[in-house]
This record gives structure tokens, C-alpha cells and sequence, in this order.
């Protein structure tokens, strides 16, 4: 029972440290901006639920320390529901209130009687703010471990697999994919998971000079010890550096290490979104999108890799910290991009919502606003849904249960 709770809490406690942190950067830049523009604000929580810790400051801000570590949110004073984006009636009705409660002209100060572009901005910070933080973690990593590139040099090549039927031989150094110079097995790996079905044709340098070949990725199953049982698209290559030449590994100055974080989210945004592109083209089943199960699972998976990597204490807590921080920067970058999907309970559906009261200057009507955000609510239901049924397969739960009955 004790190894039991232990395990538990190595993959919840760091899921929550991680998530907490992020959820509060994103609610920060929200508050941030709105705070600029003058924007009277209720509340500002770590955590939800009863409050642990607070304080009221001279702006008549309570800042919050809840018990429930779950993220956390900013509330706006006259918030009127969870789409925070009233029409026309429900306007009229808080102004009313608001004047008769504080005074002719205090409905300035309030969220929903700004302009409709600080409002914009003020729901755009705070998938921004999740963006910033990726580029300070990025930078921060890039700038103290540095950046490492291992030539996409053949180490093997598995027998019958797509590689071996195109030809691929051991030694050979794949130059180019689909015409695109590569210098890195990390970006041939990411091309080729992205391209399951899809004929691959790279440029591979030999001693006798450059040959064109052709293999079409094929999904296999495998288990990761992180992301679990998961169909991933292969073509049968080791890649991997051969002798130390082809192994670098340098620590970037600032201005690069920026650069390169800048880079590296682009990638992962663009990844991203090629991927969830061949969800709906039918050319992916899914299987790499993960719910708050596999996240939490890949937190405590990071975790006991990182303490297993040295026994010295010192090695320890530095692997632990930097592990953590390029976790929570792909995950903040996960957060930032599902924010920004056209969902109205998110901040993408809001910034929908302004969109179209800057073309029609007027709120969306009442009706719209509740059909949209019920679509919105269900939309964002299966995809949680789905999410964690993927998480339960890859954890081969299913299998577990068939196993017992």
C-alpha cells in the first residue's frame, strides 16, 4: 500500500506543480494586461476552492492561495457568466447596476465597457503569456545546458521495414526530406512520425556521391517508458552518430538561445497543428494526444528518469530542474494553442465573440452566445473524453480488465 500511495504521488504531485504553475503564468497575463488598461478586478487565485491564504491589496485585488491545486483564474468585477461576454441586455442591466451602486461613469472601470480591442488583447494575453514563458524556459535551457545535434547518420537498419525495401544502407547520412536540408535525427524522427502513409523521399550522402530514396512510414505499435503503448510512424532507421565527429553539443549565448526557443515552439506549433490536420483527414487515429492521465503520467515518468539519471544528490535536483522546465514549457505550449481554438468557452470562442462585434458593432446576440458556448462545452467535453480514453489505452488498462474477466 505504501509503494502504492508512493508511486501516486510521484506522477500526481509533479502533473499539479507543473499544471499550478503554468494555469497561473496564463491568468497572469490576463491580469496584467487588464490591470493596464484600468480594468477593475475581484480576484486573482492560485488554486480554487475555500482560500488558504489571502489578501485584499489598496486596488481592492483579493489575492488568493487556494486549496485546491488545480491551476487558477482571474475574475473580473461583473463577470455575469463563464462566457464573461454579455450582450446587449445583459449590458444594459449591469451599467444600470454599476451606476446606481458606484455613480455616474465607474462602468469604465469594469472588463465589459472597454473597448472592444483591450478586451481582445486582454483575453489574448493570456494564451500569450503561456508562449513567453515556453521562450524564457527555452532560452534559459539553451543558454546553461546549451543545444545538442546528433547527425541523422544510419546506425541500422531494421530487416523488411520501409528503410530497408528503399535501400537505406548503415553509414549513410541523410542530407535531406522531401527536399528540405535537415542536420539533425531529431528533425528526420519528427518528419517521418508526421508522415504515416505518406511516401518520404530523402537525400542520402554516400561515399560515391548523393541518391534520392523513397519510404513511406508505417505506424507500429511500441511502449514508451513515458507517453506508455502508443502507434507510432516508422520506416525501420537507428539513427544516431557513429564516431564523435558527428556529435555536437554547445552552450548558446542569449541573443542564440532566444532564437533557437523561438524556433523551437514554432516546430512544436507547427507539429501540432499538422498533426491535429491529419486527425481530421483521417490519416491519424489520435493516439498521440494526451488527457490529464497521460500528461500526469509523463510528469512522473520524467521524474523517476531524471532521479534514476545520477545518485548524487547535486546531479539529482539539477536533472529534476531542468527536466521540469522543458516539460512545462512544452506543456505550456500545449496550453497557450488549445486556448487559442475557436471554442467560445475558450479564449479563442472570445476573441471570436469580439471579432464579431468589431464588424457589427454590437455584442453577439444572447441566443447565438448560448448556443455557441453549449456547442462549445460539448466540443470541449469529447475532447476530453477522447483525450482520456487514450490515455486508459496506452496505460493498457483495457487490456488489464479483459485480463481479470
Amino acid at each position: 500500500m505504501t509503494g502504492f500511495l508512493g508511486q501516486a504521488l510521484l506522477y500526481i504531485v509533479p502533473f499539479l506543480l507543473v499544471l499550478t504553475f503554468i494555469v497561473t503564468i496564463h491568468e497572469l497575463g490576463h491580469f496584467l494586461v487588464a490591470r493596464a488598461f484600468g480594468v477593475k478586478i475581484d480576484r486573482f487565485s492560485i488554486g480554487f476552492g475555500r482560500a488558504l491564504l489571502s489578501r485584499v491589496d489598496r486596488r481592492g485585488t483579493e489575492w488568493r492561495l487556494a486549496w485546491i491545486p488545480l491551476g487558477g483564474y482571474v475574475k473580473f468585477a461583473g463577470d455575469l457568466d463563464a462566457s464573461s461576454v454579455p450582450d446587449q441586455a445583459g449590458l444594459a442591466e449591469l451599467k444600470s447596476r454599476i451606476i446606481a451602486e458606484r455613480g455616474p461613469g465607474a462602468e469604465r472601470d469594469y472588463f465589459h465597457f472597454k473597448p472592444v480591442w483591450q478586451r481582445a488583447l486582454v483575453v489574448a494575453a493570456g494564451p500569450a503569456a503561456n508562449f513567453v514563458l515556453a521562450m524564457a524556459l527555452f532560452t534559459l535551457l539553451f543558454s546553461v545546458v546549451g543545444e545538442r545535434i546528433a547527425a541523422p547518420r544510419v546506425l541500422q537498419v531494421a530487416p523488411g521495414s520501409p528503410a530497408a525495401e528503399a535501400g537505406f544502407q548503415p553509414r549513410d547520412l541523410i542530407v535531406a526530406v522531401n527536399g528540405r536540408p535537415v542536420v539533425d535525427a531529431a528533425e528526420v524522427t519528427r518528419t517521418v512520425m508526421m508522415s504515416a502513409g505518406d511516401p518520404l523521399r530523402f537525400t542520402v550522402q554516400r561515399v560515391n556521391g548523393q541518391i534520392d530514396l523513397t519510404a513511406t512510414p508505417e505506424r507500429q505499435l511500441e511502449q514508451d517508458e513515458i507517453a506508455g503503448r502508443v502507434r507510432v510512424a516508422r520506416i525501420g532507421l537507428g539513427l544516431g552518430p557513429l564516431v564523435q565527429s558527428d556529435f555536437s553539443f554547445r552552450q548558446l549565448n542569449p541573443l542564440e538561445a532566444f532564437g533557437k526557443g523561438v524556433e523551437t515552439i514554432g516546430d512544436t506549433v507547427g507539429t501540432t497543428a499538422t498533426y491535429v490536420g491529419r486527425i481530421f483527414a483521417g490519416k491519424e487515429s489520435g493516439d498521440l494526444l494526451n488527457g490529464p492521465i497521460g500528461i500526469a503520467k509523463a510528469a512522473g515518468g520524467i521524474t523517476q528518469q531524471a532521479v534514476a539519471a545520477s545518485p548524487d544528490p547535486a546531479w539529482m535536483a539539477r536533472n529534476l530542474a531542468l527536466t521540469f522546465l522543458s516539460f512545462a514549457a512544452i506543456v505550456s505550449i500545449g496550453i497557450g494553442v488549445v486556448n487559442l481554438l475557436p471554442i467560445p468557452v475558450l479564449d479563442g470562442g472570445h476573441l471570436l465573440f469580439y471579432g464579431y462585434e468589431a464588424v457589427a458593432r454590437r455584442p453577439v446576440p444572447a441566443r447565438a452566445q448560448e448556443f455557441g458556448y453549449r456547442v462549445g462545452l460539448a466540443l470541449l467535453a469529447g475532447l476530453m473524453l477522447f483525450a482520456t480514453w487514450n490515455d486508459l489505452q496506452k496505460l493498457s488498462l483495457f487490456k488489464f480488465l479483459g485480463g481479470l474477466a
